[in-house]
């Protein structure tokens, strides 16, 4: 019997605002072309940049996965009733969305009502773009998960995680990726 390969899932984490499409979008095409799926958080800013450059290469091999968070929270009957994605979320790039019950984020991204937790979880390795406190949580929680973890920031924004590997351009982010997504073969 043959046993089906798990395909590398890249986690994607920046900016819900500010696109950064100088450097998401040549890393979105570049993924599409690997054997790996994208998963991010399914909003937009980065998470839409990068997911749109990787859903409209057209010999692309993965999903685009979106870990949609709650409008509210989830924590009664009635409260289920009514639930609701955020607004604007899913992206329209998002091939798979995984709706979720947990409406924390920002400040709040490492609570364990956040879907933060789920996307480094899923996630076999991640590149963390320059972005506010949600960002800065999922760097911290993919710190403390224990995963391969890079910053892409050209400015230097993230200079406090100092022990964690950089990089200025999609380029760099790319070499690194390439030795450290995991291989299926």
């Amino acid at each position: 019997m043959s046993m089906a390969k798990k395909r590398p899932c890249v986690g994607v984490i920046g900016s819900g605002t500010e696109k950064h499409s100088q450097l998401s979008e040549p890393l979105g095409r570049w993924l599409a072309e690997q054997d790996c799926d994208l998963i991010n958080g399914g909003g937009g800013g980065v998470m839409e940049a990068v997911s749109q450059a990787f859903a409209e290469v057209s010999n692309r091999k993965g999903s685009v996965i979106g870990i949609i968070p709650s409008a509210g929270a989830c924590n009664s009957p009635k409260a289920r009733s009514a639930f609701a994605p955020l607004q604007n979320y899913p992206n329209a790039w998002v091939d798979i969305p995984i709706y979720t019950h947990l409406p924390l984020s920002g400040a709040s991204g490492k609570d364990t009502a956040s879907r933060n937790h789920i996307i480094i979880l899923s996630a076999d390795v991640i590149v963390a773009f320059p972005g506010g406190a949600g960002t800065r949580s999922e760097t911290q929680l993919a710190l403390e998960y224990g995963k391969p973890l890079l910053i892409l920031s050209p400015n230097h924004e993230w200079d406090e995680f100092i022990n964690t590997p950089t990089a200025g351009t999609p380029e760099q982010a790319i070499r690194w990726l390439a030795k450290n997504i995991p291989q299926t073969g």
